[in-house]
């Protein structure tokens, strides 16, 4: 039997896939050629989809701890006794202390599991829930949604003749929604590359012109854009002059970034600057393939903010081959999935207010939680509930979120192994996986359609989905009328606006918006002005920034805006093709192709270190240091160095929870202040750092 089904949870999925099953088993997975997303093609994580749904070392059953954390002594419970367990804790903890003292933490968003604890939370009124959304998508979102009201996805539908690729690397990692195959097909089909990145992907490789920042520049890169577009008239005055506001003010604004001080900045020459914006400019149409890398520091909204406007003013936004509007098919709406209106002053009890967008998207930045268990300010967590998550190896300040997972006063983590994070839990509950549960993919997210994900094999022992976990405790805190029966009920729900039950949906396979163009046209922007807003009134009047500006923040321990002697690199990170975040060290097909955490270093500079190819190295910042492989990249600045992130040792069960220590980036990053003042980014790329050979 062969069941059509997408990839998920190895990377933020989307991938058409058949899955070969005999016997209750899946025995092959291949590309799915029908699919008018990937047209047959996966890659290595996406073949690798059965070792680790056949693992040995998957979790079974639920357990809890018998001795210290972090001790590896276990016992197995029951489901019903781990739900009793710990419902009868929330309820306590709520009824000492109130519903601030519980937390909730997603990882990365790849399913209905986050709308289904966030609806737990507001049913409970708990206002504390948290997820990598500061460092993750979220900037780039909720500057979208201030400015013009959507988030502009590429439009490769339509080819575009030029694409600039700013943080993203789609040949190793999937944007959300967006497949590397589909930049693949644009440029086989004619279409020029620019690229941002200070490591030679690649896509670097096939470019047009590759422009190689500063790590933690590229706001600074955008002003200066901005600045050619505007003096060289570059940008499109039809719709500047109709559809936005706030231009004047841009012109006038961008007279204090001269192109001597952002090549300075950028480490990008004058001449580099200008001939990128004069391509970008007119080549028509083009597009902005933007990534996750353009977040990862204190000016992350900015610098979207400031994408935005290129987008809008050099004319490519929402026309065939730009950036574009994709409005989804009718499903019910996230708000009412996850009952907002049953929680109507949430926004007045979540921590850490001053972070409007990330309050105005309903999450806390993870340094906040971390912060709060250690302090017991602005209020006390006692209790932490984490699915789909590592936090020991995905949040900054490694040490400081250990110390945080070790005194919290109870800990429940929903996991697929025993990760490091997952060892210091009270209770342990055994996930399944995307294959043992019907799923709805892609919901929520800005792309314009959603994917039927349906059950494909029976669990692996008592295994549970984390939607199916979160509906059965909602049950035991007595909201039965607020859940499921059963998760198919849940998903017939969602998809009722749309006329079709969840069975009929998995023969569709795609469900898909209605995707126009130039939709402004008709009723103008969702923004309060109607425009496209390149001066935000909302910015402003939340006390931030109207416009993009470029702040150099000097106060924080890991002295950001310059080197010095004792720190001459300056450090960033890129995520590994073969794996998702810190997932799949333990899948051998995937830990072949990348045995060992990597820091990339320019030939030059390995000489003047004595270093040599495949020789260990500490990489070093103000807060801690770190062991990683040296490997020679020419393609890198000779003072940049490129670490790996994610990295623990599961084979190694002789090294304290996996070897969390011993490599992981995250060892090496600050989580205090400055920090974004809009979101709560923290700075994980830009980071002063030396590099020493070790014995």
């Amino acid at each position: 039997m062969i069941v059509k089904t997408f990839c998920a949870r190895m990377d933020h999925g989307g991938c058409g896939i058949l899955a070969h099953v005999e016997n209750g088993k899946i025995i092959k997975i291949e590309g799915d050629p029908d699919s008018p997303l990937n047209r047959g093609t996966l890659c290595a994580k996406g073949i690798a989809q059965i070792e680790r749904l056949n693992h040995p070392d998957r979790l079974k059953y639920p357990m809890i701890r018998t001795g210290e954390k972090g001790e590896g002594k276990w016992k197995r419970i029951s489901w019903n006794e781990a739900l009793d367990r710990i419902a009868g804790k929330m309820k306590e903890i709520i009824e000492r202390e109130g519903q601030r003292a519980i937390s909730f933490a997603q990882g990365t968003p790849k399913g209905l599991e986050l709308y289904l604890m966030i609806r737990l939370a507001n049913l409970l009124n708990v206002p504390n829930i948290t997820t990598p959304g500061s460092i993750c998508h979220m900037p780039r979102e909720t500057a979208s949604l201030l400015t013009c009201g959507f988030f502009p996805v590429p439009d490769y539908d339509h080819p575009p003749s030029l694409v600039l690729i700013w943080g993203s690397n789609l040949f190793q990692t999937n944007e959300e929604g967006i497949l590397g195959i589909q930049l693949k097909r644009a440029i086989d089909q004619g279409a020029k590359l620019i690229v941002i990145d200070p490591r030679k992907t690649s896509a670097a490789s096939r470019a047009a012109l590759w422009l190689k920042p500063k790590p933690g520049t590229d706001l600074a890169l955008a002003l200066g854009m901005l600045k050619v577009m505007v003096e060289e008239h570059l940008f499109e005055n039809q719709f500047v002059e109709k559809w936005t506001i706030g231009f004047p003010d841009l012109v006038q604004h961008l007279k204090a970034y001269p192109l001597d001080w952002v090549s300075e900045i950028t480490w990008i020459s004058k001449k580099e600057i200008v001939e990128a914006t004069r391509l970008f400019a007119k080549t028509r149409p083009a597009c902005i393939q933007w990534g996750n890398a353009l977040e990862h520091n204190h000016q992350s909204v900015q610098c979207a903010r400031a994408l935005l406007i290129l987008m809008a003013i050099s004319g490519n936004l929402e026309v065939p081959g730009g950036n574009v509007n994709r409005v989804g098919p009718p499903l019910m709406r996230p708000g009412e999935l996850v009952q907002s209106k049953k929680f109507p002053d949430k926004k007045q009890k979540m921590m850490a207010p001053e972070f409007r967008l990330a309050t105005l998207m309903g999450f806390v930045p993870s340094q906040m939680i971390v912060k709060a268990i250690l302090t017991g300010r602005p209020c006390p967590i006692r209790f932490l509930y984490i699915q789909g998550s590592n936090p020991l190896l995905s949040y900054a300040n490694a040490k400081e979120t250990f110390e945080a997972l070790r005194r919290v006063d109870f800990l429940v983590v929903s996991e697929i192994f025993f990760t490091p994070t997952a060892q210091l839990a009270d209770i342990l509950l055994p996930a399944a996986t995307h294959f043992e549960f019907d799923d709805i993919g892609h919901f929520g997210l800005p792309h314009g359609f959603v994917l039927a994900r349906p059950k494909v094999v029976d669990p692996l022992g008592e295994c549970w989905p984390d939607s199916k976990i979160l509906n059965e405790l909602g049950k035991r805190l007595g909201l039965e009328h607020s859940f499921w029966k059963d998760m198919r009920d849940c998903l017939d729900e969602i998809l009722k606006p749309s006329g079709i039950t969840y069975e009929e949906f998995k023969k569709i396979g795609i469900l898909k918006g209605r995707w126009e163009y130039r939709t402004y046209e008709k009723n103008g922007f969702n923004t309060p002005s109607r425009k496209f807003e390149i001066y935000s009134q909302q910015m402003k009047e939340w006390g931030y920034a109207p416009l993009p500006t470029y702040q150099e923040w000097e106060e924080s321990s890991l002295n950001l805006t310059k080197g010095s002697k004792e720190y001459p690199l300056t450090l960033t990170s890129a995520k590994d093709p073969f794996y998702f975040h810190s997932s799949f060290r333990n899948i051998p097909s995937l830990r072949k192709n990348s045995p060992d955490p990597v820091v990339l270093i320019h030939p030059e500079t390995a000489l003047e270190l004595e270093v040599k190819e495949g020789d260990w190295v500490s990489i070093e910042t103000k807060i801690g240091t770190i062991r990683q492989k040296a490997k020679l990249n020419s393609g890198i600045d000779p003072r940049v160095a490129i670490a790996s992130f994610g990295w623990w040792f599961p084979e190694r069960k002789d090294l304290d929870l996996f070897g969390w220590k011993e490599s992981n980036l995250n060892i090496l990053t600050d989580n205090n202040p400055p920090y974004e003042p809009a979101i709560g980014s923290t700075l994980l790329r830009g980071i002063p750092c030396r590099i020493n050979k070790t014995g």
